[in-house]
């Protein structure tokens, strides 16, 4: 079974009272529809409800922000080449693809967050102001979670040059060092500063030693008093081992060469060299990895995870990956000191130091509003072979479930549905059903958007849906009175129903103007006119028209006869097709044979015979009825006079 971790946070609504009604709800794929019923908890109470509203609440609001909308943008394009890294890159090439691609989303992390920065700034109304700043912390958090995984388990650095990637990663996220030194340097003295030792101290925590033998050169030059024991203390920072990216030097030199310097530094305590100047004597103390002198810098620290880099720096500059989780735990031990408890991201840093790769997600998943971080994290590391052998108890595996749910996100957004897509495509066992569950949710607004549906539906051989979108856009057309789009969407969609349904509709309308809309259409049908018996018809039909018009009166007569028939004209159009004869009939030159003549007035017959009896008709009823019973009177004259025609033409060939 699935652990919880404990209850769901409750989420209020201002002005609905669960408590004394009952509440309906609704679900959606990205949201929830809640209102108050008209049922009381309490069986005698008038039913009326108290909260007129219906509430939507939506489980991820943070696509619908503009600047994060950035984020999920340009994510899409690292996510989409991270799948098409060649899976037969092996070794290093492929772990520096890995640590590009990873060094590519943080970087996207740290621009947006620069912009949401400059929107807090710049922010008139306080409340937006104070949202905005809550936004750019939890995108700094997200970056600092990321780099220290990338770290951790991408890069997967070893003893010497993990302390190395550490330092980097305090610096660049405990910043303040910078316009603090520009303060303390753009000043009359620096040394006289008030902020001057605060520097040189911060400097020596963070290990950017060259700087502070550069501060403490100043204090040489302002205080000739302290000059040798600023040499003193500027020769230490410069003689202090470390491993440099280029160095060749092996682990058991440099822990050599680092035991031996650490002995010079407790001899110059021993002999109280610095004893004058308690600054110094500090920053000795902090260089010997003295835990009391650590923790007296609290406040420059700021945090633990700066006072464990800090503390590895001067203790143990060597140290192993599998030793982290230890200098990790006591060193947040150490540091909150029992006066406070670890917040969610403490938990989550401290996971990544212990390499519990699964915790962090976890933590992650519960910590932040929005499932992009944990999903792009997951399948980065998944791509690192990390987490194959996790998989959940439903059937997927854990990269998978979170694309899933970020993916969802997206689909909740009139326009990033288009990138959940992708997301959905590179999730083998689920993706697909999710997607065509999703799609069929997305509102047809305009017929470019449904275009870009269909094309999705349409490159992932997405049947059904194709036939829905394209029903939908008949009907709409139809109710817009757009024949020619309405029979174009029901051809598309091989729906024969419709087809005839629109068909119908082409000759009501042609039977009400005389002409037909859309010809191009109606004359390029070709093979599509099989959908439906009455499409074909619509479409011999207009072709019966073409003949007439080219004169080509043989072709015509032959084909308007077949119509009839074949049965394949509706039979309501009969006396229709009956009065386009009555040209034909009439021309100088016998068109009809005597055997089609028979034909034509044995379909007059039927079409009479099964008239229905009226009752009592209205005044418009009755000259309906005179203009038929003309109709059919003028149609059996023609009839007969063809007949004759023929009969003495056939006769006269015969006879010849």
């Amino acid at each position: 079974m699935e652990e919880f971790d404990g209850e769901p946070a409750v989420t209020v609504i201002p002005g609905v009272n669960s408590k004394k009604n009952q509440m309906c709800f609704d679900w959606g794929p990205g949201e929830m529809l809640v209102c108050e019923t008209s049922f009381s908890k309490k069986e005698k109470s008038e039913m009326v409800p108290s909260c007129p509203f219906i509430y939507i609440i939506r489980k991820d609001v943070d696509v619908y922000s503009q600047i994060l909308r950035k984020l999920f943008n340009e994510s899409h394009g690292i996510f989409l080449g991270l799948q098409r890294i060649d899976e037969e890159l092996t070794g290093k090439s492929r772990k520096s693809q890995l640590v590009r691609v990873s060094k590519n989303y943080r970087s996207v992390i740290r621009a947006c967050m620069e912009e949401m920065h400059q929107v807090a700034i710049a922010a008139k109304d306080p409340a937006s102001g104070r949202q905005f700043s809550s936004q750019v912390s939890i995108l700094s958090a997200m970056e600092l979670i990321w780099n220290l995984c990338e770290i951790l388990f991408i890069e997967v650095a070893p003893a010497g040059h993990l302390l190395l990637h550490l330092l980097d990663w305090v610096r660049l996220h405990v910043c303040e060092v910078d316009s603090l030194s520009a303060d303390v340097l753009g000043s009359e003295n620096p040394s006289n500063h008030d902020s001057f030792w605060n520097l040189v101290t911060i400097l020596v925590l963070q290990g950017r030693l060259d700087e502070a033998r550069q501060m403490l050169s100043k204090e040489a030059n302002a205080s000739p008093a302290s000059a040798g024991i600023c040499r003193i203390m500027g020769d230490l920072m410069r003689t202090m081992p470390i491993l440099s990216p280029g160095n060749t030097q092996t682990l058991t030199e440099l822990e050599l060469k680092w035991q031996h310097w650490h002995e010079e530094c407790e001899q110059y305590l021993q002999d109280s060299t610095f004893a004058t100047n308690p600054h110094l004597e500090s920053l000795l103390k902090i260089m010997l990895g003295d835990e009391a002198a650590l923790l007296e810098q609290k406040e420059l620290l700021s945090n633990w995870y700066h006072f464990l880099v800090t503390r590895l720096l001067y203790s143990n500059p060597t140290v192993k990956p599998i030793d982290l989780h230890y200098y990790a735990q006591s060193s947040l031990d150490l540091f909150l000191g029992g006066e406070s408890s670890p917040e969610p991201l403490d938990n989550i840093l401290l996971a990544a130091f212990e390499f519990d790769i699964h915790q962090v997600i976890k933590e992650c998943s519960i910590a932040l509003s929005n499932w992009w971080f944990v999903a792009h994290l997951t399948d980065l590391l998944d791509h690192c072979k990390l987490l194959q052998s996790h998989n959940l108890y439903f059937g997927s595996n854990m990269r998978e479930f979170l694309l899933l749910e970020y993916a969802s996100g997206l689909f909740a957004h009139p326009s990033l549905w288009q990138l959940g897509v992708d997301y959905f495509d590179y999730c083998p066992k689920l993706g697909r059903v999710s997607l065509e569950l999703h799609i069929e949710r997305i509102p047809l607004n305009t017929e470019q958007k449904a275009l870009k549906v269909l094309r999705i539906c349409e490159q992932r051989q997405m049947t059904e849906q194709v036939r829905s979108i394209c029903k939908i856009l008949a009907m709409k057309a139809v109710r817009n009175n757009r024949l020619g789009s309405a029979l174009s969407w029901s051809i598309r969609a091989k729906d024969a129903a419709f087809a005839t349904l629109v068909s119908d509709r082409f000759l009501r309308d042609y039977c009400e103007r005389g002409c037909f809309s859309d010809l191009d259409l109606i004359d390029n049908l070709g093979p599509a006119m099989m959908l439906s018996d009455r499409l074909t018809f619509l479409g011999k039909y207009r072709e019966f028209h073409r003949m007439y018009g080219e004169k080509r009166f043989a072709d015509a007569a032959s084909l308007l006869l077949s119509l009839m028939t074949s049965r394949i004209a509706p039979r309501s159009f009969w006396m229709t097709l009956l009065t386009d004869a009555l040209p034909l009939l009439e021309q100088k030159q016998v068109i009809f044979s005597a055997e089609q003549t028979y034909e034509l007035m044995q379909c007059l017959e039927d079409l009479m015979s099964r008239r229905p009896v009226r009752g009592e008709s209205d005044i418009q009823q009755l000259q309906d009825e005179d203009i038929e019973t003309t109709k059919v009177e003028m149609l059996r004259l023609a009839l007969a006079r063809n007949l004759a025609r023929a009969i003495i033409r056939e006769g006269s060939l015969e006879g010849s």
